[in-house]
């Protein structure tokens, strides 16, 4: 086995669920070396597994779950850990993060990497105790919510420390845009759940009492004294928002007039009153649930004190469920996002995609194209609180008009017909995310370009939404340059989040002018490996880049790096943003010069050169 000297365990678990096997292997050095951790793992391990033509709900598919090196360490906001497979909501590469406590018990049992594959016959759960991995049956578990299977789960093991990763329903049932739930937090977007729901796995239970290692104590110190400084200059991160989380940016995105409402047909100029902004989720804020060795704790613990659902709890809801199950389907109500949040967690469906999948289908509705006979009798209408209850339950259970939207709005627009897929809000399957990119064009490039389809996290563009001047100020209404910013937001993102593993909002507010190096200072600090500030970001490359080789592989080509109609011929009509809208012009221009700086080809295609220089070797005829 290779040695290291810090920040990994060395181990990959590999599960096969079909024989109810499970074998160590050792972490190669090259692979960290190269991939660096979390998304990094994920990405190549898929890559190497999943053929062209794989079933994403059969059981060739593989879900591979790993954390970073940073994480189980004393790196702040590091508690993070990537999901990924072939999505069976796009086709495409999937991989979707979360954070809480799971990411590092997983470090503690002693692992980097947990590799599942093949297919139970029956119902089980995973028993990860440090070295000890036990098959054990679910019959009884299956059907139950996430909140109650983890509890039955920790009371079946005596242990209350027992950190549970596990699906719903929804998931159970293998809609498309079902997710995996740990604690209250998700492995949200893409499908996760589904792929999990398909092996016959209804949770990975996992203990562990090791300890992460660093490399160099004196150089750790520094590098994270470093790091924590910046994060106390920072003039968002603590005074706002580690008080109000997510919310914030409502009033943000608000007043740039980028906040969607009622299918992307207009924005909402959410004010005070709207019931949506910082201020009403504020009043509803009861402490915070942060992840494992997090001091911002941006995570709010918020009640409905009152009213229709008074005593709900629910972590959260971040920003993209207040327009995902707010603005986008017509409530503006943070009593409702509450509990229907609190819903989506119970059902392990994602809050994103069920909201949008939502909101096209009333729209659907109040243009005539579908009605209530074809509803069964529910009434679609922007606003109506039960029917958007009624539907989550619905879609988690493929009942009734339920069975129509459950795998998302790309799926049902070609169910329903009548020329209705155009008014589907997606970029490869994948919905939507709260930023109307008419008034945002690198957030909007992003959209286009990433791997995962229409994600916000693969490529946020801080610079336009903040007006962050890192690497450089911009306009965020040109569409010149957005190409080579958005590159740099993609590599730089994944290089120094996605991979290490610490959470994104870190580099948006406190570390954008210092993140490579600081990720190269902790990498040499906590694992001994010396990196370049040009190094990190190159393995943040070599991990886009392979991911696009995945993709064209499944099948997408440039015609795939497109946006809804809406977002390219409907100027937005009114607030901040007024008279803006990506042409198709605007796209292809901006298309070829993300293209140009990619090293790829002006189909999408990386170029041999491009892939020598990441050290991408292709097989004949992949």
């Amino acid at each position: 086995m290779e040695m290291f000297n810090g920040g990994y365990t060395g181990r990959i678990l590999r599960i096969n669920l079909t024989e109810q096997t499970s074998t160590v292997e050792p972490l190669p050095q090259d692979l960290a070396r190269e991939y660096i951790g979390g998304a990094g793992f994920t990405t190549k391990i898929v890559y190497d597994s999943v053929k062209a033509g794989t079933d994403p709900l059969g059981p060739d598919n593989v879900l591979v779950l790993a954390s970073g090196p940073f994480s189980g360490t004393k790196v702040p906001c590091a508690s993070r850990m990537a999901v990924g497979a072939l999505s069976p909501l796009t086709g495409a590469m999937a991989l979707s993060l979360t954070g809480g406590h799971f990411p590092v018990e997983l470090k503690f049992a002693g692992y980097d990497v947990l590799i599942i594959e093949g297919r139970s016959e029956e119902p089980v759960y995973l028993w990860i105790d440090n070295d000890s991995v036990k098959f054990r049956k679910a019959g009884q578990l299956w059907g139950m919510s996430t909140s109650d299977c983890q509890t039955t789960i920790r009371n079946q093991l005596h242990d209350n420390n027992v950190r549970v990763a596990c699906i719903g329903p929804a998931g159970e049932n293998l809609s498309r845009m079902a997710c995996i739930i740990n604690e209250l937090r998700a492995a949200g977007r893409k499908g996760m759940g589904a792929v999990m729901g398909s092996k016959n796995l209804k949770a990975i239970a996992i203990r562990g009492t090791g300890k992460v290692q660093v490399a160099d104590e004196e150089k750790f110190k520094a590098a994270r004294s470093r790091m924590t400084q910046a994060m106390k200059r920072s003039e968002h991160l603590y005074p706002q928002f580690s008080k109000v989380g997510t919310s914030m940016v409502v009033d943000a995105t608000s007043a740039l007039g980028i906040f969607p409402a009622n299918n992307y047909m207009t924005t909402g100029e959410v004010s005070l009153a709207d019931d949506l902004g910082a201020e009403a989720f504020g009043k509803r804020t009861r402490g915070s649930q942060p992840c494992y060795g997090c001091p911002v704790g941006c995570s709010q613990v918020r009640v409905v004190t009152d009213g229709k659902h008074a005593g709900t709890l629910s972590e959260g809801p971040e920003f993209e469920t207040m327009y995902s199950l707010g603005s986008t389907v017509g409530i503006h109500s943070a009593d409702f996002v509450i509990a229907a949040d609190r819903l989506c967690d119970e059902l392990g469906i994602d809050t994103m995609s069920s909201g949008v999948t939502i909101g096209f289908a009333m729209e659907l509705f109040q243009k005539g194209i579908i009605t209530l006979e074809d509803t069964g009798g529910l009434d679609l209408t922007f606003g109506n609180e039960e029917t958007v209850l009624e539907l989550l339950h619905l879609m988690s259970y493929r009942q009734g008009f339920g069975k129509v939207l459950a795998d998302g709005s790309r799926i049902a627009g070609k169910l329903i017909g009548k020329d209705s897929g155009k008014y589907a809000m997606h970029v490869k399957g994948l919905e939507l995310p709260a930023y109307d990119v008419r008034g945002a064009k690198a957030h909007g490039l992003n959209y286009a370009t990433s791997f995962t389809g229409a994600d916000h996290c693969r490529g946020y563009a801080f610079q336009e939404l903040f007006g962050i001047p890192v690497p450089k100020a911009v306009d965020r209404f040109a569409s010149e340059g957005k190409g080579e910013l958005t590159v740099w937001n993609q590599d730089v993102r994944t290089a120094t989040t996605d991979l290490p593993t610490m959470c994104g909002f870190l580099l948006d507010m406190a570390l954008p002018d210092i993140a490579l190096q600081n990720t190269a200072d902790l990498m040499e600090a906590v694992t001994g490996l010396v990196y370049t500030p040009e190094e990190v970001q190159k393995a943040g490359e070599r991990v886009n880049n392979l991911a696009r080789l995945f993709n064209i592989r499944q099948g997408f080509t440039r015609a795939d790096d497109n946006l809804p109609d809406r977002l390219i011929s409907e100027p937005l009509a009114h607030g901040g943003s007024k008279g803006q809208c990506i042409s198709r012009e605007e796209l292809d221009m901006m298309l070829d010069e993300y293209y140009d700086v990619r090293g790829w080809d002006r189909t999408g295609i990386p170029t041999p050169a491009k892939l020598a220089e990441l050290g991408l070797t292709v097989a004949k005829g992949a």
